[in-house]
């Protein structure tokens, strides 16, 4: 079996996780509420983590949406009633790191779950899990481009908050809290710092380039894929972010 017909899946759900994450990227950075997706995706692993060390690993999809639609009502609510919500989210996030250090304590394996739900390895996705996400975020950019747009109010909130808690709970399990973070932020935030390119098409683009590149490097250099997709994404976003500041000025 060549690389190629072992490792395609892989790259096509890092393609769809990047088009995706960046719809919803781009907005959350236009709010100026970067931690939100951080923090829903913390406290979605939190569901991962009780499913794993009392639960055998079951029912750990209907745990980590549950624990993500949580956080999103939460944030929907504190959005509208709390002052200096970047604070409320970033403290959200805190909660939920040492809500997964303290369920995760007694397990000799802690240490390496934990660093699972960071930045998990998508190299070896399968075919019938690439099909769920592929189904997912159809449905999910369906509502985001079709209904999202005509509604106004909490209720556009609710929608905006509960889609990107849908999104994180397949991409939590899929590639980690940290991974997710990343691809949220690093090619919205290219895309924003350029003026030439529609933000979307552009972020799109630049983060598939960047993660492939991620996937190929820690597959042949034998290195995290996880922390590897971080790494690149991450990089290649503050390298294009400064020198288009240079370019500016």
């Amino acid at each position: 079996m060549s690389v190629v017909e072992l490792f395609w899946p892989a790259f096509v759900l890092a393609i769809a996780l990047v088009f995706i994450h960046s719809v919803f990227g781009l907005e959350i950075i236009r709010r100026g509420v970067i931690f939100t997706d951080l923090a829903i995706g913390q406290i979605a692993a939190v569901g991962m983590a009780l499913s794993v060390a009392f639960m055998n690993a079951q029912y750990q999809t209907a745990m980590t949406l549950l624990f993500a639609l949580l956080a999103a009502v939460v944030i929907t609510w504190a959005t509208k009633k709390v002052q200096h919500i970047e604070a409320f989210i970033g403290l959200l996030y805190a909660l939920g790191i040492s809500c997964i250090m303290l369920i995760l304590a007694q397990s000799s394996e802690g240490t390496e779950l934990f660093s699972k739900l960071s930045a998990a390895d998508i190299l070896f996705t399968s075919k019938e899990g690439l099909y769920k996400s592929l189904v997912l975020y159809a449905v999910v950019s369906f509502v985001m481009f079709v209904i999202y747009p005509r509604l106004q109010g909490i209720k556009k909130e609710f929608v905006f908050f509960v889609m990107l808690a849908l999104t994180v709970t397949s991409s939590v399990q899929s590639a980690g809290v940290l991974v997710v973070f990343a691809l949220l932020i690093a090619p919205s935030y290219a895309g924003l710092s350029q003026s030439k390119a529609k933000p979307l098409l552009f972020a799109s683009v630049f983060g598939s380039l960047s993660i492939v590149l991620a996937l190929v490097g820690s597959y042949y250099l034998d290195l995290p894929t996880g922390y590897a997709i971080i790494f690149v994404t991450v990089l290649c976003s503050l390298v294009f972010v400064s020198i288009s500041g240079i370019k500016r000025k």
